[in-house]
């Protein structure tokens, strides 16, 4: 634990934004179905759910520019990159395992891992973090960037060689599926596509990209010290890529699950447009409320995160009434009774955050930043 240091307002910012819709994405109200657009797009197609989770790799990225700015000693580096990345691994799996117990016939016993999810976010946080962090402390900016047009034309020409003929693109034919079958098998998959998984082992590779964006943006930020001209060469950037995202999209399209090519060049583009405006905002201003909100989230992350995701299966399994954990009660007899619908879900959901927030808060207060 540490005190945190001087930091960039905007990336802190950007980052608390990414962790605060992600939890209201992943915890929707229970008693009517969430609106369409914090909902994930069941294939191919984009909703604003869709741009959560590359915009934290994203943030990832960004955070890598600023951690790696100092020479270290390769063994150093290695062992640091290496120990994260195990333990940001661990993490997910053990959060998909949670809560390690299961009651059955009256009696508690060890959930069994043989049908645990071996892959996940977290999981996929680590890989991207890992490589790249190897890309960047070997490669140049601009040999980056021919890395990531690499990863993502290689990936679209596995898929298309690789994938079954007949639908190389769809969610059980194309080669990731095949893939993370043989190696991780079924019942360590994700448990609601059918044997496929949207954090499957191949989409990494296009995955990486986004972290490697992240990195590049936010050595831009650090190296252009005028907010100004920093945000006018995001905005150029970001609206190049969503243009580019766009055209490929007529021949392979956006698709999150898959992490097709052109979801990637979409969400990164958006998030260089979200953080030229932030940085236009708030980079040599005075704070205000708003952004130490986000601040927050942004400060402590993963804590923020972690907390999110177990938090709720607690409220879970208190029994209000047989069968109805504390979580679906409150969303059904609470927040369906104010607000029907899908903004009953959206409020529970944000309420839900709000209390996630408090923990941040507690140690925003005390200057706390929890890094791995």
């Amino acid at each position: 634990m540490t005190k945190p240091g001087a930091r960039f307002l905007s990336l802190d910012v950007f980052r608390g934004l990414t962790v605060c819709l992600m939890i209201v994405v992943n915890t929707a109200g229970p008693g009517a179905k969430a609106y369409t657009q914090l909902v994930h797009a069941p294939w191919f197609g984009f909703t604003a759910a869709d741009v959560v989770f590359p915009s934290f790799l994203f943030a990832v990225g960004c955070s890598m520019a600023f951690a790696f700015s100092r020479p270290v000693p390769l063994d150093a580096f290695l062992t640091k990159v290496v120990k994260r990345a195990a333990l940001i691994f661990l993490l997910g799996f053990l959060m998909y395992w949670f809560p390690f117990v299961r009651q059955v016939d009256g009696y508690w016993g060890l959930i069994p891992f043989s049908g645990t999810r071996v892959m996940g976010v977290l999981q996929r946080i680590a890989l991207c973090y890992l490589l790249a962090a190897l890309a960047v402390r070997w490669l140049s900016p601009r040999l980056l960037i021919g890395l990531s047009a690499l990863l993502l034309l290689g990936y679209w020409a596995i898929l298309m060689a690789l994938g079954d003929p007949a639908a190389p693109l769809s969610k059980l034919g194309n080669v990731g599926t095949h893939l993370d079958l043989l190696l991780i098998g079924r019942d360590h998959l994700y448990k609601k596509d059918g044997g496929f998984d949207p954090e499957g082992l191949l989409g990494t590779l296009p995955a990486t990209v986004n972290v490697l964006a992240g990195y590049l943006a936010a050595r831009l930020l650090r190296e252009t010290p005028e907010a100004r001209k920093a945000s006018l060469r995001l905005v150029l950037i970001g609206a190049g890529l969503v243009v580019a995202a766009l055209a490929w999209s007529l021949g392979f399209p956006i698709a999150k699950k898959l992490w097709t090519g052109s979801f990637v060049l979409l969400t990164v583009g958006i998030d260089f447009l979200a953080l030229a405006m932030l940085t236009l905002m708030l980079e040599g201003k005075s704070g205000n409320a708003g952004a130490r909100f986000f601040e927050v989230f942004g400060l402590n992350p993963l804590v923020i995160y972690l907390f999110s995701e177990l938090f709720v299966v607690v409220l879970g399994m208190i029994q209000v009434a047989p069968g109805v954990g504390f979580y679906e009660w409150v969303g059904v007899h609470v927040f369906q009774a104010v607000a029907p619908g899908a903004l009953g879900s959206l409020l529970c959901a944000v309420a839900y955050m709000l209390v996630c927030w408090l923990l941040g808060y507690v140690m925003y207060r005390r200057g706390i930043v929890v890094k791995l």
